[in-house]
């Protein structure tokens, strides 16, 4: 059984008239490493934010794990379904709090809490200069880099990123991303992420999912794509799009 399925979803405006993203049918599986590539506005985001209803479809069914996701109540569906914003917050808490707290919720010991932000500290690179520091006084990167460990640390079922590498150098990029892609395996787990960053997906993404104008325009497995002419059909539509806003 697929861990998240989308059947005929559709989400329109808030007016109702307008469709965002267009009658998506698709799936993810154990093991994905979803690379959701698309011009700006083609509804890559909304997509993400649909997964874990911080949006609501206007029509058709998403499920997690053969359950409908309207029947699960939404905390319960967050902390399964984990999405991690390309501008993240840490809450007005340290990077220490912050680190711990989606474990503190769920009423863990001190020492599972412990051992897993060393855990993930260590293997993300997340400096111990760090962990006194309010969100105020990281860079974005940073910020990035913190919010990604939180969301590891919670044990997410499908791990959702928003432009993760948007302020990584390309260093650590490719270092996040092979990091990442040993989770999905090591944990039985799915990522599904949105990267404009084409040359760094083709590396580590086992599936594509290709939107343009809220429709799907490709459902196909990595091997399977030329990732070159890919590249360029984006920056075709961003170019076109440009031309048309003025």
């Amino acid at each position: 059984m697929p861990l998240l399925t989308f059947d005929q979803v559709t989400m329109r405006a808030t007016a109702g008239v307008v469709e965002i993203l267009k009658a998506l049918t698709f799936s993810v599986d154990v093991g994905d490493f979803v690379a959701l590539v698309g011009p700006s506005g083609s509804g890559k985001t909304s997509l993400l934010r649909l997964m874990n209803r911080l949006a609501e479809a206007s029509s058709g069914h998403i499920a997690l794990k053969g359950q409908d996701i309207q029947a699960l109540p939404v905390v319960s569906l967050r902390r399964q379904i984990v999405l991690v914003n390309q501008e993240s917050r840490l809450l007005g808490m340290t990077v220490q709090e912050a680190l711990g707290y989606p474990l503190r919720l769920r009423k863990c010991s001190q020492g599972e809490i412990t051992d897993a932000v060393s855990e993930w500290t260590e293997r993300l690179k997340i400096p111990t200069d760090w962990m006194g520091r309010q969100s105020v006084s990281l860079s974005l990167g940073q910020r990035q880099r913190v919010a990604i460990a939180r969301a590891l640390i919670a044990r997410p079922t499908v791990l959702l990123l928003d432009e993760p590498t948007s302020a990584q150098d390309i260093g650590y990029s490719e270092f996040l991303l092979s990091q990442l892609t040993d989770w999905t395996q090591q944990a039985q787990t799915a990522i599904v992420m949105a990267n404009h960053q084409i040359e760094l997906v083709a590396h580590h993404a086992t599936r594509l999912l290709h939107l343009q104008d809220g429709q799907l325009l490709a459902d196909k497995a990595a091997e399977n794509v030329n990732w070159g002419a890919l590249r360029q059909s984006l920056i075709d539509a961003e170019q076109k799009a440009q031309a048309e806003w003025g």
